[in-house]
């Protein structure tokens, strides 16, 4: 970890989000607009998928991936300042941080979940479903476990800040 956080303390970085009074609200505002991108694309599909606004087709609702990859990018970006620039701990406070670790762990995971999802085929027969028509299990279960990491991300984010009322409630 310690390499890692050393090689992310970028000095340009922490001055420009030091020195910038209003840099680190700026980036939280574009961090939530990302998700709100990557979660009202990607997750209005997951729902569909399980079955709610089968007037919808599914294969317009693919459409928006673009979005939420937009989204997912500017997370990205945003989230690299907030490490980087870290202003108090640096890189370090953030990569010891257990609810950061459980949140990247959960972004791997929707990860290797829209992958599935793509490589499998699953993306594919989903999209033939008709408006009206039901989802294949398989794509409801990639629906559900997305929506469900997604959650997760949100919520372990938010926890960051909290990080030892978590390990204090967790008996660490």
């Amino acid at each position: 970890m310690e390499t890692l956080a050393e090689l992310l303390s970028i000095d340009a970085v922490s001055s420009f989000v030091s020195d910038g009074s209003w840099v680190w609200p700026f980036c939280e505002f574009l961090h939530f607009v990302g998700m709100a991108l990557l979660l009202g694309a990607i997750g209005f599909l997951d729902v569909r998928l399980l079955g709610f606004a089968k007037g919808v087709p599914i294969a317009s609702l693919s459409k928006l991936i673009p979005l939420g990859v937009a989204g997912f990018a500017l997370n990205a970006a945003t989230g690299f300042v907030f490490v980087a620039g870290n202003p108090v701990g640096g890189p370090a406070d953030y990569l010891g941080n257990l609810s950061f670790q459980l949140k990247m762990l959960l972004i791997l995971l929707a990860g290797i979940n829209l992958l599935v999802f793509h490589w499998a085929g699953i993306s594919r027969t989903a999209e033939a479903v008709p408006a009206g028509g039901d989802a294949p299990r398989a794509a409801k279960i990639v629906a559900a476990a997305s929506l469900v990491l997604w959650v997760g991300v949100i919520v372990f984010g938010r926890l960051i800040m909290y990080n030892d009322t978590l390990l204090y409630a967790l008996g660490l």
